[in-house]
């Protein structure tokens, strides 16, 4: 009889974390725990931010895989094409099965820049680009180090996105990076938003905002992107409404993995309806969902990987013991925010709290100040690429941090 198995697809942050966290449970020491993913090196992806800047260089945010994969947990270097929840197999594109009992989809997100007219036209890589890859934040590093100024753009196609406050941090960072090289003022920057503000939750909008109007940063909000005029060099929104650019640095749209769509268990953009509190695929019972792969009403930021794995593993104990799960997630996330001039704003909320005040981690200790900048604060976003490394691709918890919001310390 075979061994019961657990498959997680994808071996980015959310999948390293359970393949960490479900090995070392005593309760599962008869399953055998497969991971797939088609990469064979781990991204650090809030590095990407750094790269155009020249503040981290390509070595400080790529490993292999394999290196954080542990002992026990079969690594499948492949790329999955399609699951079949009904059969409990998922297909490899050189046709091998895989079976499974539980599935853990940790598939991420990826951008879709494909999904708006004239954004992968003739100025794509040229004076288009985006920074939620490697390749683009690398073709746009070497770019800005040759740009000699104008209108800088940078533009949000639609949410949800990625590590939401990256475009805002992009925006602080350039600010700061044309000062150092004394041409600040030969750049007009514009942040493009779909949004009424500056940031999804209103409490921080407003500590942005001002941050935003402190360094001479445009905003143009409610812009539901159209098309990009290549020849114009503007983007265009429904209404006609237009912003014209030299340098346009694009979040394009972000979507689920194309296995997801092509199974049927994805939403429009291939995110997989799942219980916001138990992690629990709505559809299909022995699949589970993490990370960005989810659509969930939270933040898809690695933050929000690390605690939904925590509690995602005691959820998949109790599946395997069956006993009832706990719908104990509540969409906590905890983020940094690089305001350039080595300063940088935290900022922790959850779904039904807001970015507040207040200290962390230890309540009334800190040392971390929540909504304030400080240098304190850039320093723990640099001491994060540590922490993440050594701690959490390796399921080791965070002193003083919970999985869930804590109220205590915080200013409501």
């Amino acid at each position: 009889m075979d061994a019961k198995r657990i498959v997680i697809l994808g071996a980015g942050t959310a999948g390293t974390m359970m393949a960490n966290h479900l090995r070392h449970q005593h309760a599962l020491r008869d399953w055998e725990i497969v991971i797939i993913d088609e990469r064979e090196v781990h991204y650090y992806q809030p590095g990407f931010l750094f790269l155009p800047f020249d503040i981290y260089q390509p070595e400080d945010i790529i490993k292999p895989i394999r290196e954080f994969i542990p002992d026990g947990v079969h690594l499948v270097t492949g790329r999955v094409e399609s699951i079949q929840p009904d059969q409990s197999h998922v297909q490899l594109s050189d046709g091998t099965p895989v079976r499974y009992d539980i599935l853990i989809v940790a598939t991420g997100a990826r951008t879709a820049p494909e999904e708006v007219q004239g954004m992968l036209g003739p100025e794509w890589r040229r004076s288009i680009f985006d920074f939620y890859t490697y390749e683009g934040a690398m073709a746009l590093r070497d770019k800005l180090r040759r740009w000699e100024g104008g209108r800088l753009v940078v533009h949000i196609t639609e949410m949800p996105i990625k590590c939401p406050v990256a475009p805002l941090e992009f925006s602080f960072l350039a600010d700061s990076y044309f000062h150092e090289r004394g041409m600040r003022d030969k750049v007009d920057i514009t942040f493009v938003t779909p949004l009424s503000g500056a940031f999804t939750k209103p409490r921080a909008t407003d500590t942005l905002q001002h941050l935003l109007t402190d360094k001479n940063i445009m905003v143009e909000a409610d812009f539901a992107i159209e098309h990009v005029d290549n020849e114009a060099k503007t983007i265009v929104d429904y209404g006609g409404r237009t912003v014209p650019f030299d340098l346009l640095v694009t979040i394009p749209t972000n979507k689920g993995a194309d296995a997801l769509e092509a199974c049927g268990i994805g939403d429009e953009l291939n995110f997989v309806p799942t219980n916001k509190g138990s992690l629990q695929s709505k559809d299909h019972p022995n699949i589970f969902v993490i990370g960005d792969a989810t659509n969930i009403p939270a933040s898809k930021a690695g933050s929000v990987a690390h605690f939904e794995a925590e509690i995602l593993t005691d959820n998949i104990i109790r599946y395997v013991k069956g006993e009832p799960l706990l719908e104990e997630f509540d969409g906590h996330a905890n983020c940094f925010v690089e305001t350039g001039h080595g300063k940088a704003l935290l900022i922790d909320f959850n779904y039904t709290h807001e970015p507040v005040e207040g200290t962390f981690p230890i309540p009334g200790v800190g040392p971390l100040r929540l909504l304030k900048e400080s240098r304190m604060n850039h320093m723990g976003k640099l001491a994060f690429r540590w922490i993440y490394w050594h701690m959490l691709l390796k399921g080791t918890h965070i002193p003083f941090v919970s999985a869930t919001m804590q109220e205590a310390g915080k200013d409501f």
